[in-house]
């Protein structure tokens, strides 16, 4: 998933209880507790890529250059276990860093590994007790003895986050074990903390590599030049040069290039990252975010099948009977593909599946409610099935109370299918009760989501009004959620929104029978998610009722050389048809 930009504008988390205060305060100020067993066994060395390697030992996770002062029987571990993280393969890296701190308690780079672990700088704040354990790890290597002036330099860095103290640019009042201090002001302690260490440490690969990364958790996201971004690419470019086997190097150029304007440049860096680590679900999956800002949907699937595949057999070995967070992201995004590509019963498979999940692990997981939401949702609108999306059910009763903004991926599909359909009774309801939802998503690490979640109620409104009759009120709301959406972005945890606010209004003005208006709004829709199956047969379609056989031809000739012949959609039939004339 890409540097989740949001983040740093979001403000500080809701404070806990006095209770809870107070239970941090005594667990910073009692003596470390050693840590926890290992709850696998033993991590093995740093793997040669041998094939066929079993599960257990993950097989080829990339190489890294880390050496430490710490005992040396444990360096191929830790070698392994900073690979795992730079993939972002926390569980497993923290795994391997616990056994080093076993071998090794005053190994203080390792305990600083475990703190790694629990932050996910490119994904959500952790969560209360996320933090604390992560907190925790930090003091304990601050107060190991074990280290030298860069294992230092990295042990300040991340406890600038983790004590980041009120007062700090961007910082809320001290308080809540630090959940009181925004989150922006925490990415850019750590952020200013390894810049000292590049500074000091300017031809250290790893040090360089880390300190990309927190470029990019810094990043603003109202910085549409994307300056961070592009200064960690810088980094990340000149050890790409030399080091092609990093999994780091590889995994926070895809991140850098995740942006419409620059994704092309991310394309080397998504067709290695693979290779490099080639068990690890996030490390197979990882390379769609840039096949998928490409338009490259036969790339996408055969990662996300990969990634999928890995992640159950993951899961299968520590959580059985539970669907992986991992799996349920890939199918997202191997659902969207496959309906790129007009491949119906593909999609339909995996979204015949979701309401069999009964457990995921985690057991409560934002991923997994995302995906669990969104898959049925795209399913039934990307194919403009409005009486299935009138009636779409939640999946897995009960899973959604953490997260009413992956709810309403589903109310969503509700209201318009129900609009489409000329229900606006129904339609209303759906609406007042995604108002509902926008306003129970309240956790400020969810302010992205809040946001989105308002331009589904004003698309929603939009075709309640056009239902009515209110045709020019109708294209202008949806007009102005069109703009507003492609401003707000899109999230890394998605492949795309559930059906682009642009691609909408060029159906809405089809409707219309206003095709020249029409083509422009889906050449917007493309321009941020190029190549999509329903915006390029709307553009073609447009065109040609428009008299513009030119680009008419362009656009159905583009559809039709990219599903081949494995469409399921008569879309596809009518720009074949259309070309066959000319």
């Amino acid at each position: 998933m890409r540097a989740l930009a949001f983040l740093v504008a979001v403000s500080a988390f809701a404070c806990q209880s006095q209770k809870s205060r107070t239970e941090a305060v005594e667990q910073k100020t009692a003596p470390a507790p050693a840590p926890s067993p290992a709850p696998a066994p033993p991590a093995p060395a740093v793997s040669t890529g041998d094939k066929g390697a079993a599960l257990g030992d993950m097989g080829k996770v990339g190489r890294v250059n880390f050496p430490t002062v710490c005992d040396q029987a444990v360096q191929p571990t830790f070698e392994r276990a900073i690979a795992l993280l730079h993939s972002f393969f926390y569980s497993e890296a923290r795994k391997a860093f616990t056994e080093i701190t076993q071998k090794d308690p005053q190994c203080a780079i390792a305990f600083w590994g475990i703190a790694m672990t629990w932050y996910h700088p490119l994904w959500t704040p952790p969560p209360p007790d996320d933090f604390d354990k992560g907190s925790t790890a930090i003091d304990q290597a601050v107060k190991a003895t074990k280290k030298n002036e860069r294992d230092q330099l990295f042990v300040d860095a991340l406890a600038g986050f983790y004590h980041t103290a009120a007062g700090a640019p961007g910082a809320a009042v001290q308080s809540c074990h630090g959940t009181g201090v925004a989150f922006p002001a925490r990415a850019q302690a750590w952020n200013a903390g390894m810049k000292k260490a590049f500074d000091k440490f300017p031809a250290d690969e790893e040090v360089a590599a880390f300190y990309a990364l927190t470029l990019l958790a810094a990043a603003s996201p109202t910085d549409l030049e994307y300056k961070n971004q592009k200064q960690s690419a810088e980094i990340l470019e000149k050890l790409w040069a030399a080091r092609q086997d990093h999994p780091g190097v590889a995994h926070y150029l895809i991140h850098a290039y995740d942006y419409p304007p620059l994704a092309t440049k991310g394309l080397a860096a998504a067709k290695a990252y693979a290779s490099i680590a080639p068990t690890v679900p996030h490390a197979l999956h990882m390379p769609s975010h840039i096949f998928v800002r490409l338009g490259m949907w036969q790339d996408a699937i055969d990662g996300n099948i990969k990634s999928s595949q890995a992640a159950a057999a993951y899961a299968a070995r520590d959580a059985p009977g539970a669907t992986s967070f991992d799996e349920l992201h890939a199918l997202d995004y191997l659902a969207y593909s496959y309906l790129q590509l007009g491949r119906n019963d593909a999609a339909k498979e995996i979204a015949e599946r979701i309401p069999t999940i009964k457990k995921t692990v985690p057991e409560v997981d934002f991923v997994a409610a995302y995906a669990m939401a969104s898959i049925p949702a795209r399913y039934v609108v990307e194919r403009h099935a409005w009486k299935e999306a009138a009636t779409l059910a939640l999946p897995t009763a009960g899973f959604w109370a953490k997260f009413p903004h992956n709810e309403a991926h589903v109310e969503y599909a509700r209201g318009l299918g129900l609009a489409h359909l000329g229900d606006v009774a129904g339609a209303k309801k759906s609406m007042a009760r995604l108002t509902e939802l926008h306003d129970l998503t309240t956790d400020p690490k969810f302010g992205y989501f809040q946001k989105h979640l308002a331009l589904q109620v004003e698309a929603v409104g939009a075709w309640i009004s056009f239902a009515e009759g209110k045709k020019d009120e109708a294209v202008a709301a949806l007009r102005k959620a069109a703009d507003a959406e492609d401003k707000l972005g899109k999230h890394p945890v998605s492949p795309g929104p559930i059906i682009p606010i642009y691609e909408q209004l060029g159906d809405m003005l089809i409707e219309l029978k206003r095709p020249a208006e029409a083509l422009p709004a889906y050449e917007a829709a493309l321009k941020t998610s190029p190549k999509r199956f329903n915006s390029l047969y709307g553009a073609g379609h447009a065109a040609e009722l428009a008299k513009n056989a030119g680009a008419a031809k362009q656009y159905y000739q583009e559809l039709v050389d990219m599903v081949g012949d494995g469409a399921q959609r008569p879309e596809a039939a009518d720009a074949k048809k259309f070309l066959a004339k000319k």
